[in-house]
This record gives C-alpha cells, sequence and structure tokens, in this order.
C-alpha cells in the first residue's frame, strides 16, 4: 500500500545543504499538466462526454473566478473515481505519450535555464505540486531534477484503488511536505530557493530564504511587490492577450463540450 505521506519520488540524497523547489502549473509547464493528462485520458476512452462537459465547466469557471475549495474537491473526486481500477502502468505509460505529445513542447525556455542553473550549481531541484506525483516523477525525470513532490493516490498491488493517501498537495500542504523534505535531507531552507506562480504558493515562498514569483498571477504579483521578492515573467510581452484568448478558450471548449452533449441527447432520443 502507497505511503501515508505526499510522496517524495525519484530523489537522491546530495551533498549540498541547498535545494531549489519549484511548482509546476504556469511555473515550469504552461497551463494545467492534469488538463492535458484529462485530455489524453479522453482520447483513451477512460470518461464520456458528460465528464468532458463536467471538467469544461470547472475550467472555465476556474479562469473566470479563481480557485474555489468545493470545486477543487469535485474534480478531485471524480477524477480518482476514473482511474481507480486501472494499473499504473498503464496510467504511466499514457503520460510518457502526452509528455512527447504535449507537455515537452510547453516547458517555459526560462523556466528550465533556472532549472539547470540550480543544478549546475549543484542544488537539489525539487518539483513540487498539486498534480498527481507521477506527473511530476515523469517530469522532474525527463528534465533531470532530483525529484518530484505531489499529490498521492493510492494504489494497491498495481492498482489505483480511486483514494488519495494524505491531503491534496496545494497550498499550506507543499509548506509541510517541503519542511519534512528538508528535515529528512538536511536542507538549509533559508538558503533554499522557491519558485511559484499563484497566490497559493505563498505559504512554500514564505518558507524558504530566496523566493521568487515567476508568471504571477494578479494576487501574488501584488504580494510579492509588496514584500519585495523577485518576479521573474516567462510569458511573453503579449501575456495579457494571450490570457484573454485563454479565457475566451475556455469559453469557447465549454460551449463545445456541451454541443457534443446535446448531439448525443439527440441521438440517443432519435434511438
Amino acid at each position: 500500500m502507497a505511503p501515508t505521506t505526499p510522496a517524495a519520488v525519484g530523489g537522491t540524497h546530495v551533498a549540498s545543504r541547498t535545494a531549489a523547489f519549484f511548482d509546476l502549473d504556469n511555473t515550469i509547464i504552461r497551463g494545467a499538466s492534469a488538463f492535458h493528462l484529462a485530455v489524453g485520458l479522453r482520447r483513451r476512452g477512460f470518461f464520456g462526454t458528460r465528464d468532458l462537459v463536467r471538467f469544461a465547466f470547472h475550467q472555465a469557471r476556474y479562469l473566470a473566478f479563481g480557485e474555489d475549495v468545493q470545486q477543487i474537491d469535485q474534480v478531485r473526486s471524480r477524477a480518482l473515481s476514473i482511474v481507480a481500477g486501472r494499473s499504473v502502468a498503464e496510467i504511466a505509460a499514457i503520460g510518457e505519450e502526452i509528455w512527447d505529445e504535449v507537455l515537452s513542447l510547453r516547458i517555459f525556455p526560462g523556466t528550465q535555464a533556472l532549472l539547470t542553473q540550480h543544478l549546475e550549481a549543484g542544488h537539489e531541484v525539487w518539483i513540487i505540486t498539486a498534480s498527481p506525483v507521477e506527473i511530476g516523477e515523469l517530469i522532474g525525470r525527463r528534465l533531470g531534477v532530483t525529484g518530484a513532490l505531489g499529490t498521492v493516490a493510492e494504489h494497491v498491488d498495481g492498482f489505483y484503488t480511486g483514494r488519495l493517501v494524505g491531503d491534496l498537495l496545494h497550498g499550506r500542504a507543499k509548506e509541510t511536505a517541503v519542511a519534512e523534505l528538508a528535515r529528512t535531507q538536511g536542507l538549509d531552507l533559508s538558503r533554499c530557493y522557491a519558485y511559484g506562480d499563484s497566490t497559493n504558493d505563498v505559504p512554500i515562498l514564505s518558507s524558504v530564504g530566496h523566493p521568487v514569483a515567476i508568471n504571477p498571477d494578479a494576487r501574488l504579483r501584488r504580494h510579492a511587490r509588496a514584500v519585495g521578492w523577485p518576479v521573474r515573467e516567462f510569458r511573453g510581452r503579449r501575456r495579457t492577450a494571450a490570457r484573454r484568448s485563454m479565457y475566451t478558450a475556455s469559453w469557447a471548449g465549454l460551449a463545445w463540450a456541451v454541443s457534443l452533449a446535446l448531439r448525443a441527447a439527440r441521438r440517443a432520443l432519435r434511438g
């Protein structure tokens, strides 16, 4: 059975007492890595049109209004039910395919350069994400980092049970996981670095000596300015237009998904 704390996957002890912790979505990867995994699972028949509509709705609402705890719980519960009974090896193989098809093309070059600088300086480099730890492990392995911390879906005898182990690795849970990693790895957090894009990353950013906001949302940008944290922007000069396009695309995606559902319902009625 899986452990009862967020997994530290692929980690190896390094002599250095300094580490750099990188959030994943919109920090390393443009967009949401779990969303791209969901698209890949949909193409492979893991769930149907009803779930497509539900996920599109949650994505559009998130982009328009920000995070909501109840919304996160609903999406998490449905995602866990989708993989219940599936083998870890099967999901891992799909993840590898999605890396090759999509994720490898969505790495921010500026963030990758920072990763490389830390590794060349002899620092440990960890990805820390609320996405499934398998995604963090895959991307970490492809980028050559030390390891990954992520949300753990329970699995028994190589098959997912549909339950979480511990909490979603989000907000203060990230801070707790990093503190435990620092204790076991002998890291000095006052010498460590952390990179994040969201106000939800404030706890982990506040726990290290060198916090940096990367591609920050509006609230994190304001907070970083107020406390004097460095801000790095890797989305380009047209980030505002790009963000508007992302909102438009999300609502268009929702409309498309709803139209699919309506067409499916009409076909069922005619049948």
